[in-house]
């Protein structure tokens, strides 16, 4: 049976499935929280941009859970990149958090337009991590192009590339960069509910493929596809406000997708991304002041 933790390049472990809060608002966000951690997960995601990051920290706290038994990712905004002003995104965010170290910590998108601010930006995420102040660095939503921009200039390989991915849309140039060098792909929308806004297109959680596998073991869709992701060697960061499904989520780990199964979901594969298009990301468009703690 497949495990509930994997170990990134640099030796760290983090649960294979984790709590997303993306979009849950600051009052949602401490309930979730509380309610993950109370029927297991032990691994939460947030980021500067969610403005949640101290809702995040309340809940764990309230928990009871001892600091190292919760796995804390966030993520840096492209407002704070540059050497200076990644080290005090980095304060920010502790600091919401309530954390003296952060477990994982990646930018979050790449920019094109100014590379060279997101070279900055990463060298003082491996300044923090020679420091001990993040036990392991990374990205998110960078394609081939950036990851071999990024690899070239810098030392640290990134120990995690989070991305949009889900049986409709797998990345699999990304997914195949990411394990020749040695990079965990972690998966966000990994059940797909980005699909349910894409215009003309069935939402994944309707696909009779996926429906069919689910009733074969008596799971969810979006249980087979979180196994799918573990059983395939990937993270995922579900979402969910709800405490049934926060549940139901968690509960993927007593039961195994046989290889036909494997390779039916692989199949599904569209290439349609329903996130934003990673070049389309400028400081001009996108920035947006990240607050003080």
């Amino acid at each position: 049976m497949t495990t509930n933790r994997i170990t990134l390049n640099n030796g760290i472990e983090i649960p294979a499935i984790g709590l997303g809060v993306f979009q849950a608002s600051p009052e949602d966000t401490t309930a979730a929280v509380e309610e993950a951690l109370r029927v297991g997960y032990r691994h939460i995601d947030t980021a500067a941009a969610y403005g949640n990051e101290a809702q995040v920290g309340e809940a764990i706290r309230s928990s009871g859970l001892a600091r190292d038994e919760v796995f804390v990712e966030t993520k840096l905004w492209i407002s704070d990149y540059g050497t200076d002003a990644s080290l005090h995104g980095f304060e920010k965010s502790a600091a919401k958090l309530g954390v003296d170290r952060i477990d994982l910590l990646l930018l979050h998108q790449a920019l094109p337009s100014a590379f060279n601010l997101t070279i900055d930006a990463y060298r003082a995420l491996e300044r923090l991590l020679a420091d001990g102040k993040v036990r392991a660095i990374g990205v998110s939503n960078f394609t081939p192009e950036n990851l071999e921009q990024l690899l070239a200039a810098t030392t640290v390989v990134p120990a995690v590339n989070q991305i949009e991915l889900h049986p409709y849309f797998q990345q699999k140039d990304v997914q195949a960069l990411n394990a020749k060098h040695g990079i965990l792909t972690q998966a966000w929308s990994p059940i797909g509910g980005i699909t349910t806004y894409t215009p003309g297109q069935k939402s994944v959680l309707e696909n009779e493929t996926l429906q069919e596998i689910a009733r074969e073991h008596g799971k969810s869709p979006a249980q087979v596809m979180l196994r799918w992701h573990v059983q395939e060697g990937r993270s995922a960061i579900p979402k969910s406000t709800k405490a049934t499904r926060i549940a139901e989520n968690f509960d993927v780990f007593d039961f195994e997708l046989t290889a036909d199964q494997l390779a039916a979901i692989d199949a599904l594969d569209t290439g349609v991304r329903g996130g934003p298009q990673p070049g389309f990301i400028t400081l001009e468009d996108h920035a947006f002041p990240i607050p003080e703690a």
